[in-house]
Parts: structure tokens; C-alpha cells; sequence
């Protein structure tokens, strides 16, 4: 591709609201440009990049028997009404009537089209197992869209979904995306950990994200200095602390005017926030207040919460509703209070004599004691993993980082199956649900993710694997040295018959210019073609991700990049 023909721009400056390195190079470098929130026009550039990505992706599918299909976009709402997600998913899944009346959805992913195949299309056990996938475009109304390609509303993403007979059989088919997701990773230079997660509105029985570690990721990871352990913050787990060997002692009220925030309250009292308790309170979408007990020192985590009361969806209850239920916010506890679950961390609920409100204005208790001052509705895990907490699976501890999910996969087992009836006759004679497997890899995402792991203060560095040209030809003195044209014209068109196609910088611009467009632009190698290196044999080749300069004859060069291309 001619430079001067490539339908692209350059930016001399960053983008007003780019946070992230990826977010200002892809749009400085011409590859992508936004024409709404969170949703952006693919250049050519950038169009070449997301084929690569999808062709390494396409290629680990088909390597671990994945059947390629295209499903649609567009999806009757009653689909989604007989898995029952319609009704449980908020307004991030668009809603609307096609011209005769009937409900519509733009699918964010397609678990209920696979079933609903299934049922039509499988009868029998001899049928299975089955691997699918497709690579197409989803639509989410997100709420949060940032960070360019990052978190989008709509984007591209592979999903390929298992269908086996049992159990057993979802266990071998998440092993081999397991592996293949890995070899994904690997083969686009991504450094992906994969992390234990929460199925979220998937459902199922388990779940994992591969993640990339950035300090701009909105993941919280949570990982073992050993290496024995990885987890989403949502669903990790910690060894708490042993709870102090205290008889109960008899409730106190103290005045603690002033200290309607635990800092303030141990600071009051002159204990540490570990002899507190902390009441968080939420409402759940179905509109239960939730009144949360955690020691003082630890926080709230509302995936966990949610899972432990079956909420689709929290937010954080008013201070009408909180005092509508008998509770002073800021020196609120259970004790006396009606109409709330009441949902008790299980460190809290082993350690006696806490410090909790009185429900009264400038009051709290001393002594307060799960069981006897008042009786929880839930006693479980809800509190978050902290840093340097001890690690589950062994001595070390852990830290916390934040990361970006590249990939995701679920053992969704009979979730969908059942309510959609995707069924198969057994051996025995007898009907049973297929059970299910899905997983997903958002190729947008990929992309910005490669970019923030590969540039430099000068630009992109891309990977040969999803680089969209393996070189970038720049031509200095062309205008003073007719040979510098001709020999550049004829390199690029002999490695064109080839099969190998270049980006070539034809235009009539300064050499400054040319090279701080291949530099920002970030085709693996940079070959300048210029009077100086004709004398000296060649061509001048630079590694754009380290800089190292060489002069090779044009043959040497030309071979490298047909055999590189397969040719």
C-alpha cells in the first residue's frame, strides 16, 4: 500500500480525553477514529490490525476442532425471555420493535441462539460433543465507555460455545479452550494470567478471565507472591484473622459525638477499627433493603454480597430508606432495626465485643455481639481481599493489581439448556439437557491491549503476528536521486508479485516527517531506501521495538520478508 493513497490521518497531538497509551496512539496513528461514545470507525490501518488478531484467534478455533458459523445480531426478544435474562439484564441490553410490533434485541452475546440450534437441530447424543464459534459484532449500551478501544458499546468478539453430554465432557472442553486461550494470548505477545472470576448474568458453575496486567484497568486482581494463587478481587477469598478468645460482656452505650465514620469512632474511643462494626447498607433491584456487617477495617464487596442474596442488581439505599427501617446512618446497626436483611460477614460474626452504632444520634454500643444483641439473615463471605492479606493455598500474601480482562470462559452447564429445552436422547433412552460451555475474546480490546505492551514514547510497536504490514519503506533524496525512486518502486513491486505487501511511503514530505510517521505508525521493521544506502549495499532496516539499525542487500531483504509472509 502506497502511503500516499492510504485513506488514513495523522494527529500531532494527543487526543483531549486520552488516558491510556492506546487510546492516543491509535487515533494519533490514523488507525481508528470515534464518531459517538464508545463507538469507533475501523481505518484501514486498524481493519488490518483486527484481521490479524482474528486470524490467530480463527486459527487456535479451528486447532482444537472449533466449527466456524455466523449467528445474528438482531435476536427476538422472546429468546432471551425463555432463558429468562430479559427480564434480569438492565438497560445495557437494547430493547426495541421491529415495524410489526415485535420485540426486538441487539444481542451482547449469543448463549440463547446457541441453544435454541440445539433444540432444533440435535436429537440425539451421537450428535455430541460440538464445538461453534463466530467472530461478529455485539452491541452494549455501557454505561462507562472509556479508554478508546477498552470499553466500547459496540465491538467485535469471538465466542465459541461447548455442548456436551455431561459434565465430564465440560470439563475437557473448557480445558482445550483454557489451553487454546493461552496459546491466543502467547502468539498476539500479551503476558494474559488467567484469574479465577464471577459468572456474572452467564451463570453456571465456574468461571475464568484472562487478564493483562495496567495500571489503568478497572479489574481489581488479587495474586499470591508465590504464584499459588490468582483471583478476581470480586470473587477472591483470604485466611482472616483469628478472632480474639473474649467472653461476651455486657452492652454499652458510649457517647461518640461527632463520629459518624469508623476513622472518627476509633479515634474517639481509642481502639483500632478491627474492634468495630461497620453497617453498609444497599437495595437490591426486587427492593430488599440489605443492611451489611463487616469489621470496620475491612470493606464491602458487592459481587459477593449480591450472589449471597441473589441480586441481580445493587445500589446504594437512601438515608429515607435506611431511617424507614428503624437506622441512624452513620451510627446504624441491626440492633432494633426491622424490615432489612440483615447480612453478617463471617469474620464478624466469630469476633465478640464490636463497637456498633445505637441507632441514636452521637451513640454507638460497646460490646455489641452477633447472636445474642441481634440475628443475621445471612452469615458469609463479603468483604474484599486486601492488600498483604495471607494467601488461601499457602504462606504468602497478596497483592493487589489492577488489570484489563482480555478473554473470558464459563462452564454454563445446564443454565440455558433447561429453560430453552436444547435436549439430546441418551444412551439410556432417557432425554437429558446438553450441557454448556461459553467463551469470549474481544478483539478491539486485544488490540488497544498489544498497543499498551508494545510502544514507546515515539509510537506503536507492533508484534510481526498482527502488525498490519511487515515493513514500512521510506525513500530519502527520491526528488534529487532518480535511482532512489526507481529502486524503492521496484523492491515494492517485486515483493507485491511475491505476495508480500508492504506499507511504502511514497509521498513528497521531509525525511522528518516520514520517519516520525513510520515510528508512530509501528510496522515492525522501517527500511530507508536513500542515496547513502545504495552506496553502502542496500538498504538501511530498523527493529522498530529496539532500534537496531542494519544495511542489508535489497536480496537478503526480500527473502527475509517472503519466507516471514510464507511465500
Amino acid at each position: 500500500m502506497r502511503l500516499s493513497q492510504l485513506f488514513f490521518a495523522t494527529l500531532r497531538d494527543d487526543p483531549a480525553d486520552a488516558e491510556m497509551a492506546s487510546h492516543r496512539l491509535l487515533q494519533r496513528a490514523g488507525y481508528v477514529r470515534q464518531i459517538g461514545t464508545g463507538i469507533y470507525s475501523l481505518l484501514p490501518l486498524g481493519w488490518r490490525v483486527n484481521r490479524r488478531v482474528e486470524q490467530v484467534i480463527r486459527e487456535e478455533m479451528d486447532r482444537i476442532g472449533c466449527q466456524e458459523m455466523e449467528m445474528p445480531v438482531v435476536q427476538p426478544a422472546d429468546l432471551w425471555r425463555e432463558s429468562g435474562r430479559y427480564q434480569k439484564i438492565g438497560p445495557e441490553l437494547v430493547r426495541f420493535k421491529d415495524r410489526t410490533g415485535r420485540d426486538m434485541v441487539l444481542a451482547m452475546t449469543h448463549e440463547e441462539v446457541v441453544a435454541t440450534l440445539l433444540r432444533d437441530l440435535v436429537s440425539s447424543y451421537r450428535q455430541l460433543p460440538l464445538l461453534v464459534y463466530h467472530i461478529q459484532t455485539k452491541f452494549r449500551d455501557e454505561p462507562r465507555s472509556r479508554g478508546g478501544l477498552i470499553r466500547v458499546r459496540e465491538f467485535v468478539m469471538k465466542d465459541s460455545y461447548s455442548c456436551d453430554i455431561d459434565t465430564a465432557g465440560l470439563d475437557r472442553s473448557y480445558q482445550l479452550h483454557y489451553e487454546a486461550y493461552q496459546r491466543i494470548f502467547e502468539r498476539l505477545g500479551l503476558d494474559a494470567i488467567p484469574v479465577g472470576a464471577d459468572v456474572g448474568m452467564m451463570g453456571g458453575s465456574l468461571a475464568h478471565e484472562f487478564m493483562v496486567l495496567n495500571e489503568h484497568g478497572e479489574d481489581t486482581l488479587v495474586l499470591c507472591e508465590n504464584g499459588d494463587y490468582a483471583a478476581n478481587q470480586q470473587i477472591a477469598t483470604v485466611r482472616k484473622p483469628e478472632a480474639p478468645p473474649e467472653e461476651p460482656m455486657p452492652t454499652e452505650e458510649v457517647a461518640t459525638p461527632g463520629a459518624a465514620t469508623i476513622a472518627d469512632l476509633a479515634r474517639v474511643l481509642e481502639v483500632g477499627e478491627e474492634r468495630t462494626a461497620k453497617a453498609t447498607f444497599f437495595m437490591t433491584g426486587d427492593g430488599r433493603l440489605l443492611t451489611v456487617i463487616t469489621r470496620g477495617d475491612y470493606e464491602v464487596n458487592e459481587t459477593k454480597l449480591a450472589n449471597a442474596v441473589k441480586a441481580f442488581t445493587l445500589r446504594p439505599a437512601q438515608v429515607e430508606e435506611i431511617r424507614a427501617a428503624g437506622m441512624v446512618p452513620g451510627y446504624a446497626s441491626p440492633i432494633g432495626a426491622h424490615d432489612t436483611v440483615v447480612v453478617v460477614d463471617d469474620l464478624v460474626a466469630r469476633s465478640p465485643n464490636l463497637v456498633a452504632g445505637a441507632n441514636r444520634e452521637g451513640f454507638h454500643l460497646r460490646n455489641v455481639n452477633v447472636g445474642r444483641d441481634f440475628t443475621p439473615d445471612v452469615v458469609t463471605d463479603v468483604v474484599n481481599a486486601r492488600e498483604g492479606d495471607p494467601c488461601p493455598n499457602c504462606d504468602g500474601a497478596l497483592a493487589l493489581r489492577k488489570g484489563i480482562e482480555v478473554g473470558n470462559i464459563f462452564k454454563l452447564g445446564t443454565d440455558f439448556s433447561i429453560p430453552i429445552g436444547a435436549m439430546y436422547l441418551g444412551e439410556d433412552g432417557e432425554r437429558h439437557p446438553i450441557v454448556m460451555g461459553s467463551y469470549g475474546i474481544g478483539i478491539g480490546r486485544n488490540v488497544a491491549c498489544i498497543v499498551e505492551a508494545h510502544h514507546d514514547e515515539k509510537g506503536i510497536a507492533w508484534p510481526a503476528e498482527v502488525a498490519p504490514y511487515p515493513a514500512h519503506l521510506v525513500t530519502i533524496g527520491a526528488a534529487r536521486d532518480p535511482q532512489v525512486a526507481s529502486e524503492a518502486d521496484a523492491l515494492y513491486a517485486r515483493l507485491a508479485d511475491a505476495g508480500v505487501e508492504i506499507l511504502y511511503d511514497d509521498r513528497d514530505e521531509s525525511p522528518g516527517v516520514k520517519f516520525t510517521d513510520a515510528e508512530l505508525l509501528g510496522m515492525p521493521l522501517i527500511v530507508t531506501l536513500s542515496p547513502r544506502s545504495l552506496a553502502a549495499g542496500g538498504v538501511e532496516v530498523t527493529e522498530r521495538a529496539t532500534g537496531e539499525k542494519s544495511v542489508q542487500p535489497m536480496a537478503d531483504l526480500e527473502a527475509r520478508l517472503t519466507t516471514a509472509a510464507g511465500g
